[in-house]
Parts: C-alpha cells; sequence; structure tokens
C-alpha cells in the first residue's frame, strides 16, 4: 500500500508561519530608541546589531539551503527555529547585564543564521509541492516574511512598554522557538519529480520549467546563475536604498512630520508584503522574465520622477510602488531559480543567490544613500543614479527570457 503524503495546504500554512517569524527582523527599528534610552550605547553601536544579523540572514541561507537539500527541511528548520530563539533569550540576558556583545552575539549571529536558515526551508519545500502554482504560493509564504514587521512591531512596541526590552526579548525568543520548530515538523519533501494527480504543464510558463535537476555545483557554473543574481542584485538594491532612508527621504523632501513619516514606514511594510505575492501570482501567467522586465521599467520611471514629488500624496505613491516592486523581486526569484535548474537542488541553489544578494547589495545599498546624503545634502542624485541604472539594466530580463524560451524549446525537441 503507498504511504499517503501529507497535505500540501498545511505545508504552506506552516510555511508562512515561520516567514512571519522571520519577517520580524524588519521591526528591529522598534528596539533602537529605548535600548538607547536605557544603555550606555550610542546610535552606530546599536544599529550595527542590525548590519550584523542582514550579514548572518545570507550565511544562514547558504548554510540552510545547502543542509536542507541533504537531510531535508524537517530538521535544519527545526535547528533554526531553536538558535533563533535562543538568540532572543541571549539578547534579554544582555540587556539585562548591559552588554553589547551579548547582543551582537544574540540578535546578529545567532538570530541572523536563525533567520536565514528558517527562510530558505520553506521557500525550497513550498517550490516542490506547488509545480503547478509555484510561482503564487512562494509568493504567499515569503509574503509572510514581508508581513512580520506589520504583525510583529505594534506588539513589541506594547511589551517594551508594558514589560521592558529585557522581558520582550524573551517573550519574542520563547513564542519564536515554539512557533518555528513546531511548524518545521510538517515540512517533508514530496518524491523527486512530484506533481499533483492529474496534473500536466500545459501553460507557456509551466512548459519552461526545467525538467533536470542541476546540482549547485553543476548551477554555479552556468551563466544563467549570475544573470538570475545579477537581476536580483539591481532589484534589491534599488528598492532597499530609498526603505531604508524612506522616514528620513519623506520628511526633506515631502515635507512630512515624524509621526507621518513613520506612518509611512508602516504602509511601505504593507506594500512590501503584497508586492510578493501579487508579483508572484502575474508571473505564473505572463512569465518570470516578463514580470521582472516589468518591475525594472517602472521603476525607472518612478526613480526619474521621485526627485521632482514634494507633495505627500505622489510623494508617497511613488515609494510605495518601489517597496511594491522590492518585494516582487523576491518572491519571483525563486520560482525563476526552479524553473532554470529544477527544485530538487533550489535550497541550495537558491542559498547562494540569497548570500551573494545580501552581501553585495543589502548590507552596502543603505550605507551607500546615507553616505549620499551627508556629502551632498540630498538625496536627489543618488535617486537618480539608481535611475540610470535600471533604465541600463532593462535588457538583462530579455536575456532570461530568451533563456526560459530556449529551455522550453529544447524540451519540446526531446519529448517529440
Amino acid at each position: 500500500m503507498p504511504h499517503k503524503l501529507p497535505n500540501r495546504w498545511i505545508i504552506a500554512a506552516a510555511a508562512i508561519a515561520i516567514q512571519v517569524c522571520c519577517g520580524a527582523i524588519y521591526s528591529w527599528s522598534v528596539f533602537v530608541k529605548p535600548l538607547i534610552s536605557s544603555e550606555p550605547w550610542s546610535l552606530v553601536q546599536v544599529s550595527a546589531t542590525y548590519t550584523i544579523a542582514l550579514a548572518f540572514i545570507g550565511i544562514g541561507a547558504l548554510v540552510g539551503g545547502l543542509w536542507q537539500d541533504r537531510v531535508g527541511p524537517r530538521v535544519v528548520a527545526s535547528f533554526a527555529g531553536i538558535i533563533y530563539g535562543l538568540g532572543f533569550l541571549l539578547c534579554a540576558v544582555a540587556v539585562s547585564q548591559h552588554s553589547l556583545a551579548g547582543l551582537y552575539l544574540g540578535y546578529g549571529l545567532l538570530g541572523g543564521l536563525g533567520i536565514g536558515m528558517a527562510y530558505i526551508c520553506p521557500v525550497a519545500a513550498v517550490a516542490k509541492w506547488f509545480p503547478d502554482r509555484r510561482g503564487l504560493m512562494i509568493g504567499a509564504t515569503v509574503m509572510g516574511y514581508g508581513a512580520g514587521a506589520v504583525v510583529m512591531s505594534p506588539i513589541a512596541a506594547r511589551l517594551i512598554i508594558r514589560s521592558g526590552v529585557s522581558a520582550t526579548f524573551a517573550i519574542f525568543g520563547i513564542a519564536y522557538l515554539v512557533v518555528i520548530v513546531a511548524a518545521a515538523q510538517f515540512h517533508v519533501n514530496p518524491p523527486p519529480r512530484w506533481c499533483p494527480e492529474g496534473w500536466e504543464p500545459r501553460s507557456s510558463v509551466a512548459k519552461s520549467a526545467s525538467r533536470v535537476d542541476y546540482t549547485v555545483g553543476q548551477a554555479i557554473r552556468s551563466w544563467r546563475f549570475w544573470l538570475l543574481w545579477l537581476i536580483l542584485v539591481l532589484n534589491t538594491s534599488a528598492g532597499i536604498m530609498i526603505i531604508s532612508q524612506a522616514s528620513p527621504l519623506a520628511q526633506q523632501q515631502a515635507g512630512m512630520t515624524v509621526i507621518e513619516a513613520s506612518a509611512l514606514v508602516g504602509v511601505i511594510s504593507i506594500f512590501n508584503a503584497l508586492g510578493r505575492v501579487g508579483w508572484s501570482w502575474i508571473s505564473d501567467m505572463v512569465g518570470r522574465a516578463q514580470v521582472f522586465f516589468a518591475l525594472y521599467a517602472i521603476q525607472v520611471l518612478v526613480f526619474f520622477t521621485l526627485p521632482r514629488l514634494h507633495d505627500a500624496v505622489p510623494f508617497e505613491v511613488a515609494v510605495c510602488t518601489i517597496a511594491l516592486c522590492y518585494g516582487g523581486g523576491f518572491a519571483v526569484l525563486p520560482s525563476f531559480t526552479a524553473d532554470f535548474f529544477g527544485s530538487r537542488y533550489m535550497g541550495g541553489i537558491f542559498g547562494w543567490i540569497t548570500c551573494a544578494t545580501w552581501v553585495v547589495a543589502a548590507i552596502p545599498s543603505p550605507m551607500l544613500i546615507a553616505r549620499v546624503r551627508e556629502t551632498t545634502g540630498t538625496y536627489e542624485s543618488a535617486i537618480f543614479v539608481i535611475g540610470f541604472v535600471m533604465l541600463l539594466a532593462l535588457p538583462l530580463p530579455i536575456l532570461a527570457g530568451r533563456a526560459a524560451s530556449r529551455i522550453a524549446s529544447e524540451q519540446a525537441l526531446e519529448s517529440a
């Protein structure tokens, strides 16, 4: 009697729960002011915690992706939940002991590694379980990551006021450990090349997905790997430069108050999350390359227009559009990776792309635009440069689309 497969929709729900916990990284700013007020630490010292975490997220995604390809997502996601939760508990002790090094170790190193490892497992698993809805379901999964700050920030703010920073870290640490480890138990891989009963790839997008599972080494030696990486790096750099400076940019250019700018940051998080599921859903219908071309083209128009927008409403529309495209890039790229290289070793392959993207784009980009602001007094020159780079990069998605078409043609010939 054949072994009954688990319900893939339960796996998807568990994946979203993990991603919401991981996405709490975006709520770090809630802790900054209370830490500066209660501890003998400067803004630079406290902010370094977030930079360390971003660096280790990339490393965690790489390690977790390669590891889960060998042992499956359950073990890796469980381990990730444990070190993530312990990292927050260590933060609680560090704050009570006034230890900056403990904060770096707990939130930065352990928290970053845990987030990266936990992030990659649901993405890889969902790609395998939903070949028929790959873009939509990966988008829904990583939407949880984008929405993490929306869910966790107000909870953290209230807990800090009521119980203090140390207790808040402890409560979050226990919650993250329990939720991620529990959700990880639902994560298993389907049999190799599994498809839903009766489903066959009929759409042009599904037909262009590779039927060959490339190993990590084979993928990295392919020019298509580096093309996908470059596409994601440019999209991430463009988006995170604006998102990281959204509040001061809104105050300087659109004349918003501090409260209004803070509210805008929350709205940006919502559009970041919506972009992840919306663009992924569209990519299932029109193609991954076509979506990335649209993301690039929209951002070219927005970045060339943004410096001229000094009224609040059009400025908000422009910045939220950038967030929509930023989230969309992160959500569509995993599906693109699975389409190009198969889903079996996607964890390791996408782990390499994620790690390299964080190192090259997500970490230095916020510092670069901040330095331009300090040097010139405005963000205008940096924004125009971003728009010009995106304009020059428009041929990249076209090249990726031709590569996808070539895969579909080769597979059609093989099956003929």
